[in-house]
């Protein structure tokens, strides 16, 4: 191919530059010297050189340095030459440009040329990206088709900005990025598998890994055959709240056709099976069983009553009642009027009828009524109205209570509890001054009835298992922490100074020592 004839004579071949550089001898920067080779890439040349190359320029030809220079606004340029591309050149690099390649160039050859591409450039091929970060994509995990589909050979993002759009679970393939119905469905069920244990304040808390069958068979496991294995039940017991216990005492039965709590019964003793028995009762039949034990027989354990009474909600005492009238066939009241006398009897007899007043607003000059009515009744008179103290410490919500003892302070020289103390004695002393402890410090209240069931000689074996499993799941934490602060011990402490064997080992437990 040679170059095309020019008008008038002479050849103005491209200045230097509009060709690619080759290596070799030049004349004026723009031709090879005679005799040597053509450079690689150009068409064969005819005739000797031309001298005086560069040529001046000529009106009736395109500028030098032809296409017309300056950079194109419509087309931007190839990145290796600004002279268009021709099929006899061997191809270039590919392009680094993120624009797609225009239509071929088809120049004539002669001193006009026509006008290039129209500046409005053809738009792309539409994206197969999704939106960023202004994205509508609704929150939460994947479903089935709400990504679109990339094109063959992975045209889809693997990543994006956070929030952009959810992350889909990578599935084996390699021409789509659709989540299947299955995969999301097990996704879902693995998530609720563990379900959220609310938090308690006791030391006993229910098993986040629980099963109810398994449970059933490691206790059935323990009491067949000759001997027990006490660990494993206390293991067992111990780490599972009273809701799951009941499943296991289900379970149990279902699965073996034994009751537990008689299996139980039949192969432990002592202390530690009274311990064992409390825990597979529900707290409502735990009170109840406790209730009609200080009653059963000769004698009457009243400090177990006013524990119970004084400390339990109404709806607590409402369900006591229920349950008790169902199980012992008479009604809780009665049997404590025929246990109980003066007015001790009446103090137990408000409590049981569970018509304290719901924590609501506190109202002050109420508060200093109560607390003048109270002076009145004790302090301020010869004798003692027990009927006012048993209507205001009965029926008067805590928050209250709380305000009515500040007032009463302010009035008297005396402390509320000091001016029961002087008042009164016995057992209405203890009622009512429980009453004040509970609606002041329920933990603390707790903690001096464990302190005083293990202090001295001897230990009153009934009370430390009444409270150990009343409070285990309940206020346990708060109790051990305000036994150590008022009596420089730990509970746990006393607990292995006064117990021993299984019965030491299931109360630690309780107490959260494993």
């Amino acid at each position: 191919m040679s170059y095309p004839p020019y008008p008038g004579g002479g050849a103005p071949y491209p200045p230097t530059g509009g060709y690619p550089q080759s290596s070799g001898p030049w004349v004026g920067g723009g031709m090879p010297m005679p005799g040597s080779s053509n450079p690689p890439g150009y068409p064969p040349q005819s005739g000797p050189p031309m001298p005086g190359y560069p040529p001046p320029p000529d009106p009736f030809s395109s500028p030098a340095g032809y296409p017309p220079g300056g950079p194109t606004p419509s087309y931007p340029p190839p990145p290796s030459s600004s002279y268009p591309p021709d099929p006899s050149y061997p191809p270039g690099p590919p392009s680094t440009t993120s624009y797609p390649p225009g239509p071929p160039s088809n120049f004539p050859s002669g001193p006009t040329y026509p006008p290039g591409p129209t500046p409005n450039y053809p738009p792309g091929p539409p994206s197969n990206y999704p939106p960023g970060p202004s994205s509508n994509y609704p929150p939460g995990p994947p479903q089935p088709g709400s990504y679109p589909t990339g094109p063959s050979g992975g045209g889809y993002p693997t990543s994006a900005p956070p929030g952009s759009y959810p992350q889909a679970t990578p599935v084996p393939s390699d021409d789509t990025r659709r989540v299947s119905v299955e995969q999301t469905q097990r996704q879902m069920a693995a998530m609720s598998v563990s379900k959220p244990v609310p938090a308690t304040h006791g030391t006993v808390k229910p098993s986040q890994s629980f099963n109810a069958e398994n449970d059933a068979t490691t206790l059935y496991n323990a009491m067949k055959g000759l001997g027990t294995d006490e660990k494993a039940i206390i293991l067992v017991l111990t780490r599972r709240s009273n809701e799951q216990r009941q499943e296991i005492k289900v379970k149990f039965k279902v699965k073996y056709g034994k009751d537990l709590i008689k299996e139980l019964k039949s192969e432990l003793s002592g202390h530690f099976r009274e311990v064992i028995i409390g825990l597979m009762m529900r707290p409502t039949e735990f009170d109840a069983y406790c209730l009609n034990k200080a009653m059963e027989g000769a004698g009457t354990d009243e400090t177990a009553l006013i524990e119970i009474l004084c400390s339990r909600t109404n709806v607590e005492k409402e369900d006591i009642k229920t349950f008790y009238k169902k199980e012992y066939k008479q009604d809780l009241e009665k049997h404590i009027h025929s246990e109980t006398s003066g007015h001790f009897r009446r103090l137990l007899i408000s409590l049981t009828a569970a018509a304290r007043d719901p924590d609501s607003i506190v109202d002050k000059s109420r508060a200093r009524q109560d607390a003048q009515a109270l002076y009145k009744a004790g302090e301020g008179k010869w004798g003692t109205d027990e009927s006012t103290f048993n209507q205001i410490l009965c029926a008067r919500s805590y928050a209250h209570l709380r305000l009515v003892f500040e007032e009463y302070s302010k009035i008297c020289k005396y402390d509320i509890e000091q001016s029961i103390s002087r008042e009164m004695s016995g057992d209405l002393k203890t009622g009512m001054t429980t009453i004040v402890k509970c609606v002041r410090n329920l933990p603390a209240y707790f903690s001096e009835r464990l302190y005083k069931s293990m202090k001295g000689l001897g230990t009153d074996d009934r009370t430390l298992v009444r409270v150990m499993v009343s409070r285990c799941e309940v206020d346990m934490v708060e109790i051990k922490s305000t036994f150590e602060r008022n009596y420089g011990k730990t509970l746990e402490s006393f607990i292995k100074g006064d117990t021993s064997g299984d019965y030491k080992r299931v109360l630690l437990a309780l107490a959260g020592e494993y």
